[in-house]
């Protein structure tokens, strides 16, 4: 197993059906750390250009390794495409991208996946919270509109029945 990195079950969970370069052994999963990307490579894949890959690399979401002349070339592990994988989907799921980092630090060692589910469960209460609160000050809002129609359409009803007014020349 030498060259592979483990993620708990906990993350096969999150991500959902896998691809790609992994294989499962028992409760575990286990990245080819041989198969490598480009920046392009990714940014292709994940619909991204490269200045956000960029971009979660500073904010260490991802660390590639560097080669070729002054260490310019990024080269991104299965393990990093994994990460870029949970940030996106943390993403979706209206985390910033600082919650996201510190989930998925939890998952890169294979310890007990309770404080990271319980962890994991906070943020995403609160993020429950914060959107119900937007839906009901959307649907208040809705129903606002729906007030000023309705007396917008009265009001151009009495306008359109009420006889043309002849004005003196």
């Amino acid at each position: 197993m030498a060259g592979e990195l483990t993620c708990t079950s906990t993350v096969r969970s999150i991500l959902g059906r896998k691809r790609g370069a992994h294989r499962r052994v028992g409760d575990s999963l286990l990245f080819d750390m041989a198969t490598t990307y480009s920046i392009s490579d990714l940014a292709r894949e994940f619909d991204l250009t490269p200045r956000a890959m960029r971009f979660y690399e500073d904010m260490g979401l991802l660390q590639p390794t560097r080669s070729g002349p002054g260490g310019r070339q990024r080269v991104y592990s299965g393990r990093d495409r994994t990460r870029l994988k949970l940030t996106l989907r943390a993403k979706r799921l209206g985390l910033s991208l600082t919650e996201a980092r510190e989930l998925i630090d939890m998952y890169d060692s294979p310890r007990d996946t309770g404080p990271q589910l319980r962890k994991f469960l906070q943020v995403l209460s609160g993020h429950r919270t914060q959107l119900e609160a937007q839906l009901a000050e959307l649907q208040a809002t809705l129903s606002e509109i729906g007030e000023h129609e309705k007396e917008a359409r009265v009001l151009l009803s009495r306008i359109e029945r009420a006889p043309a007014k002849k004005t003196k020349t």
